[in-house]
C-alpha cells in the first residue's frame, strides 16, 4: 500500500459518531453532523446519513470522498438491481454489494466504515463494513471517533425487545454523550427511523427534546 495513503488516513479520520440499532420493531439510526480534517472543523452540518430506498438506510464514516463515491456507487447498482428483478434489494444483499466494492478496491483503500441498515425479508438487519468490506451483521454497532464513547453507552442500555421510542432516547444519549466527549464529534445530529411503513428522520422539535433530557447528563 502507498504509504502517502496511509499518511493521508492517519491524518484525516479522525472524526465522526455514526449509531445504528435494531428494536423490535424497526431501526433507529443517529449520526453527529461535525466534518473534520484533523483538528479543522471543515463543516458544521455535513450529511453522514443516507436513504437509499425507503427500506435501506446507510451512514458513512472516514474521508468525505470516499464516503460520497460509495453512496452513489450504491444508489446507482440498488436501482439498477430494482429496475431489472423488479423488486427491492435487502439489506443483505446491499450490504455483500458493499463488501465487494470495498474488497475489489483494497490494494487503493476507500477510507471509510459503512453502516447499512434496511429490511431482510420480513426482518429488520444491521451490517456494519470495514475499509477492506469485512462483514459483520449486529443488533447495535458504532463507527467513527466517538465510537468507544457511543458503545459504552449502547452496550450498558441495549435490550433486543426494545420498541421504537426506547431505542430513539437510547441512540440519542449515545450521540449526546460521544459528541460532548470526541473532539471530532459535534455541532449538531440527524436521526432516521426505519419501520415497516417506510423510513422518516426525527424534526427539530423531537431533536430539541432529547438534547434537553441528555445533554446535562452527558456533560
Amino acid at each position: 500500500m502507498d504509504p502517502r495513503r496511509i499518511y493521508i488516513a492517519d491524518k484525516v479520520l479522525k472524526g465522526t459518531t455514526t449509531v445504528a440499532m435494531v428494536c423490535k420493531d424497526g431501526i433507529v439510526i443517529g449520526a453527529d453532523t461535525r466534518v473534520t480534517s484533523g483538528y479543522f472543523i471543515a463543516h458544521k452540518k455535513g450529511r453522514k446519513i443516507f436513504a437509499i430506498t425507503p427500506r435501506l438506510i446507510l451512514t458513512i464514516a472516514g474521508v468525505v470522498a470516499d464516503a460520497q463515491a460509495i453512496v452513489d456507487t450504491l444508489k446507482y447498482n440498488v436501482k439498477l438491481y430494482e429496475l431489472r428483478r423488479g423488486r427491492r434489494m435487502n439489506a443483505r444483499s446491499a450490504a455483500r454489494l458493499l463488501s465487494l466494492i470495498l474488497f475489489q478496491n483494497r490494494m487503493f483503500p476507500l477510507y471509510t466504515e459503512l453502516l447499512i441498515s434496511g429490511m431482510d425479508d420480513d426482518e429488520f438487519a444491521l451490517y456494519r463494513l470495514d475499509i477492506l468490506g469485512s462483514l459483520v451483521k449486529d443488533d447495535y454497532s458504532s463507527t467513527g471517533s466517538g465510537s468507544p464513547i457511543a458503545m459504552g453507552v449502547l452496550e450498558d442500555g441495549y435490550r433486543k425487545d426494545m420498541s421504537l421510542e426506547e431505542g430513539i432516547d437510547l441512540v440519542a444519549r449515545s450521540l449526546i454523550t460521544a459528541m460532548a466527549r470526541d473532539i471530532g464529534s459535534g455541532n449538531d445530529f440527524d436521526m432516521m427511523v426505519l419501520d415497516r411503513s417506510g423510513v422518516r428522520e426525527l424534526s427539530l422539535e423531537e431533536k430539541g427534546k432529547l438534547v434537553k433530557k441528555h445533554l446535562a447528563l452527558a456533560t
